[in-house]
């Protein structure tokens, strides 16, 4: 089960970039960029990640962004998660980033979407990686804070291929950026949304996610199952649920392996995802071997996930096929 795992080709669609910033390179853009860390070693770093619920987590997250200063080091930051995914068996990343947590420091749009994108062509020559990238708005910020990026985005259009919300879910329902999404819808963007897992109103913002925004895919949405209507309304659109075990384990003790069988179940289109790898310490392969573990899935199920990912992924249907043909080649060889 485990090489079935670890050599199966993936595809990723949970991933923030910042939150793949290894220690190791944290240390050496800090030292180039003249930044100060309050840890003597990238070890004593991980041993400070001392997070137990989302407001904790993100603290130290996005302090971490300090070091991350001129268009190399977005270059850097995006290569090495591309390479190591690549290490993996990913073929296909769609990439999270979360501009407004650079901009608010000073670094230019312009800086942040550029080194990314360089690193995305790089990897997809180089290492055969292809990748797509989703901005990310920061819901404990403004509504006009998120429209005013999403007018920074225009010009680099065809760069993206979606939108999506993430952050502080507290008080931050989804309806708060309603016209900035429906703006995101009308020039073409795929559209997503955290729904992350035991937040206060999740039923409700699930709900909002579907109807309201009328999101392409929910990230998350694990507490989706505590209504039967909100189960039927995602299998009936088709929509995506990006689940992360890791980090679930964080929130509510448990790579919640019962509820992800009860999605396969339902035939929900559930895929599994590594979230902020560098920080919960679980790229994509780990997140699978740790979940089938705990949940005893078998190779079917292991399958049927992996696939769904290509299936919601936001790629035209014939890139789709392509790779979904690459997994039933690879499943029928072993």
């Amino acid at each position: 089960m485990q090489s079935f795992i670890e050599n199966i080709p993936k595809a990723e669609l949970h991933v923030h970039l910042e939150g793949t910033l290894e220690p190791e390179l944290s240390f050496a853009l800090a030292k180039k960029n003249g930044v100060d860390i309050p840890f003597e070693t990238p070890e004593a770093l991980v041993a400070a990640y001392d997070f137990h619920d989302l407001p904790s987590f993100l603290s130290i997250y996005y302090a971490g962004m300090n070091v991350l200063l001129d268009e190399d080091d977005f270059y850097q930051l995006t290569y090495a998660y591309l390479s190591k995914a690549r290490s993996q068996e990913v073929v296909y990343a769609e990439l999270f980033f979360d501009p407004q947590g650079h901009t608010t420091r000073g670094v230019s749009f312009d800086t942040v979407i550029t080194g990314i994108h360089k690193a995305q062509l790089d990897a997809e020559e180089k290492l055969g990686i292809k990748s797509q990238l989703i901005l990310c708005f920061l819901r404990d910020m403004s509504a006009e804070s998120a429209m005013a990026h999403l007018e920074m985005a225009e010009p680099y259009l065809d760069w993206l291929v979606g939108v999506g919300l993430d952050s502080d879910e507290r008080n931050n329902p989804p309806i708060k950026f309603t016209e900035v999404f429906a703006k995101a819808k009308a020039m073409g963007l795929k559209l997503t949304m955290h729904c992350d897992v035991n937040q206060l109103n999740t039923l409700t913002h699930i709900d909002q996610c579907i109807n309201t925004i009328e999101v392409d895919r929910i990230d998350h949405g694990v507490n989706s199952l505590e209504s039967d209507a909100l189960c039927e309304m995602i299998k009936d659109k088709k929509l995506g649920l990006t689940v992360c075990p890791v980090s679930n384990r964080f929130v509510v003790q448990s790579l919640t392996s019962d509820e992800i069988h009860s999605m396969l179940d339902k035939d929900m289109l559930v895929t599994i995802n590594s979230d902020d790898p560098a920080y919960f310490r679980a790229y994509l392969n780990e997140n699978f071997l740790e979940l089938q573990k705990e949940g005893d899935f078998d190779q079917a199920q292991i399958t049927t996930m992996v696939s769904n990912a290509f299936k919601v992924s936001w790629l035209d249907e014939a890139t789709k096929n392509s790779y979904l043909a690459q997994v039933d080649d690879f499943v029928a060889q072993h």
